[in-house]
């Protein structure tokens, strides 16, 4: 039997979110410097000055969006909890009408909505989970969510640097950071897939197009500053 954690598709959605985001902001950046000088040293400081300042700035986006998230879930739990303390009946039609259009009804119906309706942290967290859609394993802790994707981002940053590290031509090291970025953005689109519905190497290509074709736009702006400079 395949088991299953709810919260494995929102640690992959941040580790995608973090290093597609990272790796496209610093290729772009680094293919504008290097369209605009020869100099590696300089590709390599606005590479890592991107790199470094992109990564916090994701992290502390996922930190502050994860809590404002997060304390929304708890302010709705309250309210809820206020209603079924307040006004039980009207939670309760609520609850018959919510497993109403399940397709219960009669006695059955009658019978769920006493089960659930007895013990208030159920019927809480059905209230919850069923008219608000809202889980509690999504919205655990912020910071969690700020160090996977930042760190996601400063893996995925560093990528398109690698080649400059070694290399000490910069046109050819173009080549290389590209070709190295685009089987990152390949192997992420297949992961995604994976993780979620579509065939991995559609879902490959289209990441691999949107990622390349972006930080290509970086290089046009570097060439054509470079030229009037």
């Amino acid at each position: 039997m395949q088991q299953h954690f709810p919260n494995d598709g929102v640690k992959i959605k941040d580790i995608i979110l973090g290093g597609q985001d990272g790796l496209v902001n610093v290729l772009g950046l680094i293919l504008g410097v290097a369209g605009a000088t020869n100099d590696v040293r300089i590709v390599l400081i606005a590479g890592l000055a991107g790199t470094f300042s992109e990564s916090i700035s994701m992290a502390a986006v996922a930190y502050t969006s994860s809590k404002a998230t997060r304390d929304f879930y708890f302010s709705e739990l309250e309210r809820e909890k206020s209603e079924i303390e307040k006004v039980p009946h009207l939670e309760k039609d609520e609850i018959r009408e919510i497993y109403k259009e399940k397709g219960f009804s009669g006695t059955l119906l009658n019978q769920i909505v006493a089960k659930i309706t007895s013990r208030r942290k159920i019927w809480l967290e059905t209230m919850m989970a069923e008219e608000l859609h809202m889980f509690p394993d999504d919205y655990l802790n912020p910071l969690t969510d700020a160090v996977i994707v930042g760190l996601s981002s400063l893996v995925g940053s560093l990528i398109p640097l690698v080649p400059f590290f070694f290399g000490n031509a910069v046109s050819l090291d173009i080549s290389w950071s590209l070709g190295l970025s685009a089987m990152a953005l390949f192997a992420t689109g297949a992961l995604k897939a994976k993780y979620t519905i579509g065939d991995w190497k559609k879902a490959g290509i289209e990441m691999l197009l949107i990622g390349i074709l972006s930080a290509l736009a970086g290089y046009g702006i570097g060439k054509l500053l470079g030229a009037t400079v």
